[in-house]
Formats: structure tokens, C-alpha cells, sequence
């Protein structure tokens, strides 16, 4: 039986990990908070089904603003509100594809467990545990695509690269093509937020 809400099981609580007592986590979430990605992983979200749903169903794309009704009323999310709402960083690399290649290289020797690059074809278990963590974390709440979390995507990987190797993102940008996406029927963003909401609400 669905649960009548939605509650965000990525969301970060940053003040509670920074005080953990091991240094490889309190350093990758360091580089999470330096990311300018806090507010938006750190946002606590429980949103009721229903309301989630509605918006979703009634949701389109208008000269790049998300418009939507939900209850009724109108919603309207631009990407100015948004990189405002969850304090993004809009300056930056505004495509994951624009991270240098020597940069991508130098994460996958940083995060690997036997100290040789990881291969970008292979399974998360060639990392450390906390960039398999972060990989989890920007899997599920960031790109939010369908499919298995253990397989290491370039994709996802470039994600974690920035992280780790503070590479300056313009994530307002980013994160909003990605919701543009995710109201988009049938794009790879709109399946993998189904699926989320499949595991969490049965």
C-alpha cells in the first residue's frame, strides 16, 4: 500500500557528518559543502504523494520555466528561483562534458581503493567507501536516471569528479536542465524518478 508521502532518503544532514569520527567521509563531504551543492543535498524534503503526483501529470515547458498546477494553483519555477532557492552556484562549467580529461583521470586514481585508476566501464566497488557514497548520493539525487546505481557511468563519474577535484559547476544550471528533463515524458530522467518514487512509497 503507497505511504501517503514522499521523504527524500539523500538528504544530507551536514552539521551531523562533519562530526564523524573518520576523516575520509568528513573530507568527501567537505568537498560536497565546497561544491556549493549544500543547500541543495541538505534541503529536507517530505512532500506529500499526491501533491508530487499532480505536479508531475500537469507539469510542461515554457520558454525554459517548469509551469505546473497543483491543487489547483498555478506553479511556476524559473532557474533563476531556483538556483535562488537552494543557493546554486551559476557561475561555472555549465556542461559535465567540459571537465578536462586529465582532471577525470586524476579523480579516478583519488577515489580508487587500490590506488589505480578506476575503470569507467567497471562497478562503484573499485572505490573508496565514501566516493562510493558520494557516487550513490549524486546518482540518486542528481542525475536521477534509471538503471543500476553499482555501474559507473562517465556521466556520473564526472559528477563525482567535480566534487572531488572542486571543479567550479554552474549547477543552477545543471540541476534545472535535469527537472526540465524529468517533466519531459519518456526522457531517461522522468523513467528514473518513477522508479524512486516506486521504491519509497511501496
Amino acid at each position: 500500500m503507497a505511504s501517503s508521502f514522499y521523504s527524500n532518503s539523500q538528504h544530507i544532514d551536514f552539521d551531523s557528518v562533519l562530526a564523524m569520527d573518520d576523516q575520509g567521509m568528513v573530507s568527501m563531504f567537505q568537498a560536497l559543502m565546497a561544491s556549493g551543492l549544500a543547500g541543495f543535498l541538505g534541503c529536507p524534503a517530505v512532500i506529500y504523494e499526491a501533491a508530487l503526483v499532480d505536479f508531475f501529470e500537469n507539469a510542461s515547458v515554457r520558454e525554459g520555466v517548469i509551469i505546473s498546477t497543483v491543487a489547483g494553483q498555478l506553479v511556476e519555477i524559473s532557474e533563476e528561483w531556483f538556483a535562488e532557492s537552494f543557493d546554486l552556484p551559476v557561475d561555472g562549467l555549465g556542461d559535465l562534458s567540459e571537465i578536462p580529461k586529465d582532471v577525470i583521470f586524476d579523480a579516478r586514481s583519488i577515489v580508487s581503493l587500490s590506488g589505480e585508476p578506476v575503470s569507467l566501464s567497471g562497478k562503484k566497488n573499485q572505490m573508496k567507501i565514501e566516493f562510493r557514497l558520494l557516487y550513490d548520493i549524486t546518482a540518486k539525487s542528481i542525475s536521477v536516471k534509471a538503471g543500476s546505481f553499482n555501474a559507473i557511468t562517465v556521466e556520473k563519474f564526472s559528477m563525482v569528479t567535480a566534487v572531488v577535484c572542486g571543479v567550479r559547476m554552474n549547477w543552477a544550471g545543471i540541476l534545472f536542465s535535469i527537472l526540465k528533463k524529468m517533466v519531459t515524458p519518456g526522457s531517461k530522467q522522468a523513467k528514473g524518478f518513477a522508479v524512486q518514487i516506486s521504491l519509497e512509497t511501496y
